[in-house]
């Protein structure tokens, strides 16, 4: 489906007349799940590319405005929900613009303020009331599911094994040691406390800097209330290695859950050969093959 400028200009007149005449442009980074636009100096416009994700607008739209009070740093905020219309089959958002550069490791002034900021995030999300709360679910990418649960999630056993064997075919990295950090993960007790909310996709495009330091989180379609290890992800896939200390004493975690967020970042970090999302850009090979590094370090360190 082409989801262009022209699309949602006439979207934007038939249900938000009081916006269509905002200048509006994409996003240079937008994701693969959903277009996003900037609409004028304030605003974003955001649609979904495949039903499957359509939930993730309800789901915003349901939550956030609950959860965003509570939590330490400024979150997405929709302002209206579109309906289909236009040739556009699918509910879209309007969102507030939120200021900001998406946010790298070299581009952090504190690496250590920044992780324990981040936990300060993730603690105040977990603490919050998770009653009604949406499970792991299609629309969400199962996030938040048991290691080693089959559902169609990243790290789902029957997914990541042919993806360390494809890997280790194109030898490309040392799948023995890939194999015993997911080993671990799965062995790992699982979580035994009540489910808390979840992001569910910490990764750097979802977290904005300005001048250096952490800004916002934004991107919550794959909030869920489950396990809270996939929110583990950046200890691996954003922060770097001297950091990671304090990121974890920051969240007081047990061995099992850590191993666990271990699971999730190693699933996410396999850069199949012939996967159409690392063959478009090969930076993203790379970027993968450093965190899948340091997932295998800090599990050599912890096994001492």
């Amino acid at each position: 489906m082409v989801i262009d400028p022209d699309l949602v200009r006439r979207l934007l007149a038939a249900q938000f007349p009081q916006w269509a005449e905002l200048p509006l442009s994409p996003v240079p980074l937008s994701g693969m799940d959903n277009a996003t636009f900037r609409l004028g100096d304030d605003l974003s416009v955001r649609l979904p590319r495949y039903s499957h994700w359509v939930g993730q607008v309800e789901r915003e739209h349901t939550w956030l405005p609950r959860l965003a009070p509570h939590l330490p740093l400024p979150v997405s905020e929709p302002l209206a929900k579109g309906e289909p219309g236009e040739g556009y089959p699918y509910p879209w958002s309007v969102y507030r613009w939120l200021e900001g550069e998406t946010a790298t490791t070299d581009g952090l002034v504190d690496p250590v303020e920044a992780a324990v900021r981040l936990a300060e995030f993730i603690t105040a999300l977990q603490k919050l009331d998770p009653t009604g709360g949406p499970g792991p679910e299609s629309s969400n990418a199962f996030r938040g599911v048991p290691m080693g649960d089959e559902r169609d999630s990243l790290a789902a056993d029957a997914r990541v094994r042919p993806k360390i064997e494809a890997l280790k075919r194109a030898g490309m990295v040392d799948t023995d040691a890939v194999t015993e950090v997911w080993e671990a993960a799965l062995a790992a007790p699982a979580w035994d406390a009540p489910p808390v909310w979840i992001h569910g996709d910490l990764a750097t495009g979802n977290l904005l800097a300005v001048d250096g330091r952490l800004s916002a989180v934004i991107d919550f379609g794959t909030l869920a209330v489950g396990d809270p290890a996939v929110d583990l992800l950046p200890a691996w896939m954003f922060l770097p290695a001297h950091a990671r200390g304090a990121f974890r004493a920051a969240l007081d975690l047990d061995d099992a859950t850590w191993a666990r967020g271990r699971g999730w970042a190693l699933a996410g970090s396999l850069p199949v050969p012939d996967d159409p999302f690392f063959q478009k850009d090969p930076s993203r090979v790379t970027a993968a093959l450093h965190h899948l590094d340091q997932v295998i370090a800090d599990h050599r360190d912890a096994a001492g």
